[in-house]
């Protein structure tokens, strides 16, 4: 009994000894380095909404070969049996024509049965061959709507990526904001002890720590939920965080297309426009479609069949006698309630539909080239400015923190510097922060897919 207290005891022990040892590195399992290059291949196999629009691809490419079908032969084999508890009744039986009774005879087996085998085979269908045309065409569509997908999502992909860099900065940016702050409030309580400064200056330096604080809060609020819009985005499940490896950079050597050749560049690559020019060709080849409805339909076919009679179910001693043929079958409209015509007036319409629908989109084009290139020369000259009134707040801010050292500014003046080098800086990154936006909607526009920023 008391061997076996002491082995449930040891067991115990050696599980919570286990679980301390892989309690961390079940921790460090939850977080995860990421690139952008990662993050993207990682969205292209697992987004949900390109699961969707892939599968639509297949779809498409099934109903295209369920169209390709009709024009292969269809075989059909078909079997009965009956029995028949009164024989069937055949008149007409009678000699003398001039009677008004007509006579009547049951002949035939109380037990049938027969077997049909059935060829059709298409010859001539012009309905099929456009049908089969159009749904080429679809079939392309969706590949394109699988295209545009996958573009947003690697825009939104790269979105998200720069904002996390741009939060998990301005949050360091704030932290270290609060860190001088609490500086001056430890030098100013200091000094205030000593009877060498005001107590203004103490509660206007607490006043400062304080209003930080909820920056810092708002931020790593912000940041859980970029977070879990990037693990939507990625199709992961599970609560990992990420790691981001990458980090903001400013390639000085990016130029700035001109807007002819964006817009050119963006007629020719984009998803929703090459779609828009396929629902054109859709559109004709409905109007081809409506009109063959009004030709001819021939086929060729042929049965073999076996067929018998007998009493009392016996079908072995009976006479399976074959009948087998073969012929030419057409089938020409001649009159459909005037659909065929309402069709093709219907199909003409919306191809005048989808001209509009297409010169539209490309002046809305060219609206928007023009309003990406605007905010990408206003972001890039406004990164310049920035930079420098970065550089030059924080040059001020040591002066004033190197003359206040050394008693000759003030505590406010010291403050006012502070909060020019942390604003200056927050600026920066905003100005970043949108000129890489400017250059992913450009990319989006432009219909790439590229894994730079």
């Amino acid at each position: 009994m008391k061997n076996s207290i002491l082995n449930q005891y040891n067991r115990v022990i050696w599980l919570i000894a286990v679980f301390l040892v892989s309690a961390p590195l079940l921790l460090m399992a939850q977080k995860q380095s990421l690139s952008l290059h990662q993050a993207i291949e990682q969205a292209k196999a697992r987004n949900r909404e390109l699961r969707i629009d892939s599968l639509n691809v297949h779809k498409s490419r099934q109903q295209t070969a369920i169209t390709r079908g009709l024009l292969m032969p269809n075989i059909s084999l078909t079997g009965q049996f009956q029995h028949y508890f009164q024989r069937p009744v055949f008149f007409g039986l009678n000699s003398n024509p001039s009677s008004e009774k007509i006579d009547y005879a049951r002949i035939g087996g109380e037990d049938l049965a027969g077997a049909q085998i059935s060829l059709v085979q298409p010859i001539y269908n012009s309905g099929t061959k456009h049908e089969i045309k159009r749904r080429g065409l679809l079939e392309k569509q969706s590949q394109l709507y699988y295209r545009e997908k996958e573009i947003d999502v690697v825009a939104r992909v790269k979105q998200n990526y720069v904002q996390l860099l741009v939060l998990n900065e301005r949050l360091k940016l704030q932290k270290e904001s609060i860190l001088r702050n609490k500086k001056a409030l430890a030098d100013a309580s200091s000094l205030l002890a000593q009877g060498r400064a005001l107590r203004v200056d103490t509660l206007r330096a607490y006043t400062s720590v304080k209003n930080l604080e909820p920056d810092v809060l708002r931020l790593t609020y912000a940041l859980q939920i970029s977070q879990q819009q990037l693990r939507v985005l990625l199709g992961d499940v599970s609560e990992t965080e990420y790691n981001l490896s990458d980090s903001l950079q400013l390639n000085p050597a990016d130029s700035i297309p001109s807007e002819n050749s964006t817009y050119h560049l963006s007629v020719h690559q984009r998803p929703d426009l090459q779609i828009l020019t396929l629902n054109k060709e859709i559109n004709d080849r409905e109007i081809e479609l409506y009109r063959s409805a009004r030709l001819p339909v021939v086929n060729f076919v042929s049965q073999y069949q076996l067929q018998t009679q007998t009493y009392q179910f016996r079908f072995g001693n009976a006479g399976y006698p074959p009948v087998f043929y073969a012929g030419i079958q057409f089938s020409i409209p001649l009159f459909s309630g005037m659909q065929h015509i309402n069709r093709i007036a219907l199909g003409k319409i919306e191809r005048q539909q989808a001209d509009i629908v297409y010169n539209n989109a490309q002046e809305q084009l060219k609206s928007e080239v023009k309003q990406i290139l605007a905010t990408l020369v206003e972001t890039s000259e406004r990164i310049k400015t920035q930079q420098n009134v970065s550089e030059t707040a924080e040059l001020s801010y040591s002066i004033v923190k190197y003359r206040y050292e050394k008693g000759v500014a003030s505590r406010l003046e010291l403050t006012d510097a502070e909060f020019a080098l942390t604003t200056a800086k927050s600026n920066y990154l905003e100005a970043v922060f949108d000129y890489l936006s400017a250059k992913i909607e450009l990319d989006r526009t432009t219909g790439k897919a590229e894994e730079d920023l």
